[in-house]
């Protein structure tokens, strides 16, 4: 089993703002939060990366692989906004509603075929593989 790390895969870059919670960057970058909850696709965190700009560079990844691996199965392990986003990119979802259609808790598995039509969501945010008290979790 081979294994890579991919920047392009990393999470997003939240700028100023990491490390805070809403209320926080509410207050202290109250303009800059708004535009970011109105459209995150074209409005970045402050000092931060736009969705845009994280579907862009997360599907270089997958076109990479794509091309590198033609048949069979690969793994992408990345971050919850990361993975939501590329998702939306792959199914054609605009990417600034990212958070708002779809879930991805921590620790589920997504699973995306490729065929010659494009793109297929096979599964989305599955979580049995996990123990009922981990999938069950608050705010997961």
């Amino acid at each position: 089993m081979q294994s890579e790390l991919r920047d392009g895969l990393k999470e997003i870059n939240y700028g100023k703002w990491e490390g805070k919670i809403p209320e926080t960057v509410n207050q202290e970058f109250h303009d800059d939060y708004i535009r970011w909850l109105a459209d995150p696709a074209w409005y970045a965190p402050t000092g931060g990366e736009m969705a845009i700009a994280i579907a862009s560079r997360a599907t270089q990844v997958i076109e990479e692989i794509k091309h590198h691996y033609s048949s069979g199965n690969v793994l992408i392990v990345s971050h919850k906004a990361t993975i939501r986003i590329m998702i939306c990119s792959l199914l054609g979802i605009d990417v600034g509603r990212f958070r708002y259609r779809l879930g991805c808790p921590v620790g589920s598995v997504s699973i995306v075929e490729f065929g010659s039509h494009g793109p297929l969501l096979k599964a989305l945010a599955d979580r049995t593989h996990l123990d009922e008290r981990l999938r069950n979790l608050p705010g997961t």
